[in-house]
C-alpha cells in the first residue's frame, strides 16, 4: 500500500469530485493520506474530511504564504484543532521567499511559534521551505525542532543540507518534482537520504508527476513517485512502497 504523506483535498479543485476521488483510493493501492491545513479558515474543512474518510489524517498550521491572515486568535485556533484525534502534526508551516519576500521577519516569527507549539503538544512539524533554506534551518535550530521532529515536505534543498536535518531525526519527503527530467538536485538528495527516513507525497492538487504533469494531481499518482524513488535507490517498487508506508506511519504516529 501507498501513503501519500502530503495532499490538500480541501482545495477547491476537488469540489466537484472529492468524494469520488477519495473513495477510489483503496482499489488503487493508496492506504493512507495526510491532509495538512494552510490557514485557520481551513481547519474545520480538514477535520471534516478526516472524519468522513477513515484513511485520511490531518495537520493544523499556518502556511508562510498565509501569514497575512494571522491574528491574536490564530495560535489558539491551531492548538484547539490539534486536540482532535486525527490531527497528527503541526503544518504546513515554514518559509517561502519565492512568492513573498517583504515579510520575512513575520514568516520567521510564525514558523518559530508554531515549532514551539509542536514541541508543547509533542506533535511533529510539516516544513515548507522554498528559496529560504538558510533561514529555515536557522529558525528550526533556534526553536529546537529536534524535540518534536517532523518532515521537510517536497524537499528542495541540496544533499549537503541533509546531515543536520537528519541529525534532528526528521524525515524527507519527495513528490512529483522528483520525476521531472531535469530534477538532478532532488534525485541527488533522494540518493543521499537513508531509506528509513524517506516518505513520498503528491502535494495534490499541485505538482503532478511525469507522465501526468500539467494535470490536476491526486494521490492516485503517488505511485509514479514511488517508481522513481525505487529507480534511484536500486530496489523494487514493492519494497519502496512498503518502507515509505511504514515510515509515514512512524512519522505521524499512526
Amino acid at each position: 500500500m501507498l501513503f501519500d504523506t502530503h495532499a490538500h483535498y480541501n482545495d477547491e479543485q476537488f469540489d466537484e469530485d472529492r468524494d469520488a476521488v477519495l473513495l477510489s483510493m483503496n482499489e488503487n493501492n493508496v492506504g493512507l493520506i495526510m491532509n495538512p491545513a494552510t490557514k485557520v479558515s481551513e481547519l474545520n474543512e480538514v477535520i471534516a474530511i478526516c472524519e468522513k474518510y477513515p484513511f485520511v489524517y490531518g495537520a493544523a498550521g499556518l502556511h508562510p504564504e498565509e501569514v497575512h491572515t494571522a491574528d491574536e486568535r490564530t495560535l489558539d485556533a491551531i492548538r484547539e484543532a490539534a486536540q482532535h484525534p486525527k490531527i497528527k502534526a503541526i503544518g504546513e508551516i515554514g518559509l517561502d521567499y519565492y512568492w513573498v519576500k517583504d515579510n520575512k521577519e513575520v514568516q520567521k516569527y510564525w514558523l518559530g511559534v508554531q515549532v514551539d507549539l509542536a514541541r508543547e503538544l509533542k506533535l511533529p512539524v510539516i516544513i515548507h521551505d522554498r528559496d529560504a533554506h538558510a533561514d529555515t534551518l536557522a529558525v528550526l535550530r533556534e526553536h529546537r525542532v529536534w524535540e518534536c521532529g517532523g518532515v521537510f515536505h517536497c524537499y528542495s534543498g541540496s544533499a549537503e543540507m541533509l546531515p543536520e536535518i537528519l541529525d534532528w531525526g526528521m524525515y524527507i519527503g519527495f513528490g512529483g518534482a522528483l520525476t521531472f527530467k531535469k530534477a538532478h538536485k532532488p534525485a541527488a538528495a533522494a540518493a543521499a537520504v537513508p531509506m528509513e527516513r524517506l516518505v513520498i507525497e503528491t502535494d495534490s492538487p499541485y505538482m503532478a508527476p511525469v507522465p501526468m504533469r500539467g494535470r490536476r494531481n491526486s494521490s492516485l499518482y503517488v505511485h509514479y513517485v514511488a517508481q522513481k524513488l525505487a529507480e534511484i535507490k536500486g530496489i523494487s517498487e514493492a519494497e519502496t512502497e512498503r518502507i515509505t508506508f511504514e515510515n509515514g506511519k512512524k512519522l505521524y504516529g499512526i
